[in-house]
């Protein structure tokens, strides 16, 4: 599936909040006529848009090939059904995933047609500069400098597999690539790195934020808006 993340909370159900689990729970027990309770890849901040998210649930309909096409008619339109598949009993959209991919976008010339998917930022930046620091998250295991703070997660360490700035005419795009990503990781990076760029920061220095393991001391994170979720990977075997 791929929703546009403007108007939610973020991917997880929220006292406070609309958000894209509460949508899906709602609709797909309307539609199925029995409660329905889907469980997401991850969770995504409130402004983060996704192309390629994955969600699991159990239900006992049989599901037709007009599926998918009768729930993108009964969704709301910043939210659609890519596909469905079968899955063995053991699947866990979350823990059965192998890796995923960000990419954090940046406009360097305003456009109000790319205001909610990209962060604009108008000035300099030294882009050989913030791809030798990317490349050296490559070879980092704890990420804790980069997490939220007060998170709940038992472990900080992550394996990123890559981290790369591209230029793309006014826009800007930063991939980054790992087997799991902690909560505000992305964006932690993404500033900090911008902050490479700008020359606030040196390489040496980028490298004592890291082995600080103290998130006060990297840059603030980057705008929610600019960051999309554009893919993740799972083993065949979980297929039926």
């Amino acid at each position: 599936m791929s929703f546009d993340g403007t108007r939610y909370s973020g991917w997880q159900v929220q006292r406070n909040g609309l958000s894209v689990q509460q949508i899906l729970n709602e609709k797909l027990s309307f539609k199925l006529s029995e409660k329905i309770e889907v469980t997401g890849a991850g969770r995504t901040d409130a402004g983060v848009h996704s192309e390629f998210f994955v969600a699991h649930f159990d239900t006992k309909t049989l599901l037709n090939e007009n599926f998918i096409s009768e729930m993108n008619g009964f969704l709301p339109t910043d939210i659609v059904f890519h596909k469905i598949r079968k899955v063995n009993s053991e699947a866990h959209a979350r823990f059965s995933a192998v890796s995923r991919t960000y990419q954090y976008r940046i406009t360097t010339k305003k456009n109000p047609f790319l205001n909610n998917f990209s962060f604009y930022y108008h000035g300099k930046l030294d882009i050989e500069l913030m791809n030798k620091a990317a490349l050296i998250l490559l070879s980092v295991s704890d990420f804790t400098s980069f997490s939220k703070l007060h998170g709940n997660t038992k472990t900080n360490i992550c394996i990123v597999t890559k981290a790369e700035w591209e230029q793309c005419g006014d826009n800007l795009i930063f991939t980054i690539s790992a087997n799991r990503f902690l909560r505000n990781m992305v964006r932690a990076i993404t500033g900090t790195l911008l902050d490479v760029g700008k020359g606030k920061i040196s390489i040496d220095q980028f490298v004592e934020i890291i082995e600080s393991n103290n998130r006060s001391k990297a840059s603030t994170s980057a705008p929610a808006k600019g960051l999309f979720l554009c893919s993740i990977n799972y083993p065949n075997s979980i297929y039926l």
